[in-house]
């Protein structure tokens, strides 16, 4: 089979299509057939030895953290909830043995694969497990209270959308910022108050909450500079890593409780996968496909994405 591999860490150059065996599903698995596998930050970070996944000898390191597709094997022990020819979708965890799903089959566990949103394309399915699921989690580490007012940092982009579109489903107010250009973006997302990012951004923040918001996804990682928008006895969810003592620190004197997103804690959640298929079904999540790359072009893909400015993500297709 074709797969986009590494065998050492470097900039995108290091992308190479590679041929690997075809692996078969084993007892309690499924095998896919991936039609698409989204580029994600994570995997950018993998690709630079930025993150802990070691290397594989003489064997290339897959990244990849998005899978959508059809089903095309079945494992014995399995539920019979899939079967093959069905869409499906998945998040991949690029550490383990078998790599991640820069590849054209891919096999997992059962519990790690669910139904693709009914009527999108692979593509856009491709979109949604890991930043969809990041956003969750998010939330979830949050337990707002039913009517909470939320800010958002870095909502155009794909976990803060789905942050935003989240908390608009579950019945929050939303207020989040974005750059002049992705205003009108933002509002069609579903944010009720968009405000211009950038210095200042609390106090504009404040504007619309006066007395503070509740809690705050920082998907744009604004740390420090986003606490005094939260009211005393708020909440942010970080998405990188824990507070760093100043934080934790500026934090503590406010009792606002920090708060980390750690997507791997709903690794092989089905439930958690599932209820972002029903929304994305529902159109309550809206599925970004910013573009699409054959293989052989990965590398380019991981250019883009790191120059900034995707809006969506980028997609490989095979």
């Amino acid at each position: 089979m074709r797969a986009v591999g590494l065998l050492r860490y470097g900039g995108p150059e290091v992308l190479r299509v590679v041929d690997l065996p075809t692996p078969h599903a084993g007892p309690g698995e499924v095998r896919v057939r991936v039609r698409a596998a989204a580029v994600n930050p994570a995997d950018t970070q993998i690709r630079a030895g930025m993150l802990p996944v070691p290397l594989r000898g003489s064997d290339p390191l897959l990244p990849g953290h998005d899978i959508a597709g059809t089903i095309d094997e079945v494992g014995s022990g399995t539920s019979g909830a899939l079967a093959p020819g069905d869409p499906v979708m998945a998040m991949v965890n690029p550490s383990r043995e078998a790599g991640g799903g820069y590849a054209e089959w891919v096999v997992l566990p059962e519990a790690w694969v669910v139904p693709a949103p009914a009527g999108v394309s692979p593509a856009e399915a491709a979109t949604l497990p890991l930043n969809g699921l990041t956003a969750l989690h998010a939330l979830d580490q949050l337990r707002l209270e039913p009517g909470s007012t939320l800010a958002v940092t870095g909502a155009a982009g794909a976990v803060g959308g789905y942050a935003v579109q989240l908390a608009k489903a579950a019945g929050h107010r939303v207020l989040a910022d974005a750059a002049q250009g992705d205003v009108d973006l933002v509002a069609a997302l579903g944010a009720d108050v968009t405000v211009i990012r950038g210095p200042g951004v609390a106090d504009r923040l404040r504007e619309h909450a006066p007395d503070g918001v509740d809690a705050a996804v920082d998907a744009a990682l604004l740390g420090g500079a986003l606490l005094p928008a939260v009211r005393e006895g708020g909440a942010v969810a970080l998405l990188r890593g824990g507070p760093d003592p100043v934080l934790r620190a500026q934090a503590d004197q406010r009792k606002i409780d920090m708060v980390s997103a750690f997507v791997y804690e709903y690794e092989g959640r089905r439930d958690k996968l599932d209820l972002l298929r029903r929304l994305a079904e529902e159109g309550a999540l809206t599925l970004r496909v910013a573009g699409r790359f054959p293989p052989q072009e990965a590398a380019r893909a991981h250019q883009l994405l790191e120059a900034g400015g995707v809006r969506g993500r980028l997609v490989i297709e095979f």
